[in-house]
C-alpha cells in the first residue's frame, strides 16, 4: 500500500468493520461524510431547520442498511442515493414544496465557499458595489438552479457543487455519461442566460 491509496479503499474497509460490528467504524464514516450530506440536503429542502435531523435520518437508515451493501458501488454513491430518497420522504411527509428561505441560503453559501460573512470583512479590493454584485451573481446562479428540472438540476450539483466525475455523476442517476453531458451542458446554458444581462457574457459563453 502507498501513500496514494484510493479513498474508496478507505470507505470499503470502514465498512467491512462495521458489518463485523464496529460502530465506531459507522461514526468515522458519519464524520466523514456529515458535510457532504448536509450540504446536498439542503440544496433539496431548501429549509435549514430540516436539513440536520433530514441527515441524521439518512443516516440511522444506512446504519441499517449496511448489512446488505455489497460494494457494488462506492459507498458514497450508496449513501447519496440513501440520502436524496430520505429528504424527498421526508419533504412529501411534510407535505410541502421546496421552498428557498434565506437561512438555508446563507448556511449553503457558506458551507461551499468557506468564506467568512461579506458583511463582516472585506477583503482586499472589495468594494461595497463589488459584494452588491456578488450577491447579485450568487442569488442569479442559485435561482437558476432552482428553476431548472430536476435531472437537470441534479446533474450540475453534483457536477459543480460536488466535485464529481462524469463517471460517478452517470452512476449515481442511473444513466449514460452521454446524457450526462447534455443535462450539464444544458444546464449551463440556462444558467448563463440568466447571468448575461448581469455579465454582459458575449452569446456562447458560459459559466
Amino acid at each position: 500500500m502507498g501513500l496514494a491509496e484510493p479513498i474508496v479503499d478507505v470507505d470499503a474497509a470502514l465498512v467491512e468493520r462495521v458489518q463485523r460490528g464496529d460502530q465506531k467504524a459507522f461514526e468515522m464514516l458519519v464524520v466523514k461524510y456529515q458535510r457532504r450530506i448536509e450540504r446536498l440536503i439542503a440544496r433539496m429542502v431548501r429549509d435549514v431547520d430540516l436539513v440536520e435531523d433530514i441527515a441524521q435520518e439518512a443516516f440511522i437508515r444506512a446504519y441499517r442498511a449496511l448489512p446488505n451493501f455489497r460494494g457494488e458501488s462506492a459507498f458514497y454513491t450508496w449513501l447519496y442515493r440513501i440520502a436524496v430518497n430520505t429528504a424527498k420522504k421526508a419533504m412529501i411527509g411534510l407535505k410541502r414544496d421546496p421552498v428557498l428561505t434565506e437561512s438555508a441560503m446563507a448556511a449553503v453559501n457558506e458551507e461551499d465557499e468557506g468564506a467568512s460573512r461579506v458583511e463582516n470583512e472585506l477583503s482586499d479590493g472589495e468594494t461595497p458595489e463589488s459584494v452588491l454584485a456578488s450577491r447579485q451573481i450568487a442569488e442569479t446562479v442559485n435561482a437558476a438552479i432552482e428553476s431548472l428540472s430536476e435531472d437537470l438540476r441534479q446533474a450540475i450539483t453534483l457536477r459543480e457543487i460536488e466535485g464529481l466525475s462524469y463517471e460517478e455523476i452517470s452512476e449515481l442517476m442511473n444513466c449514460p455519461i452521454g446524457t450526462v453531458r447534455s443535462r450539464i451542458f444544458r444546464a449551463r446554458e440556462a444558467i448563463a442566460t440568466r447571468l448575461r444581462p448581469l455579465l454582459d457574457t458575449r452569446q456562447g459563453e458560459r459559466w
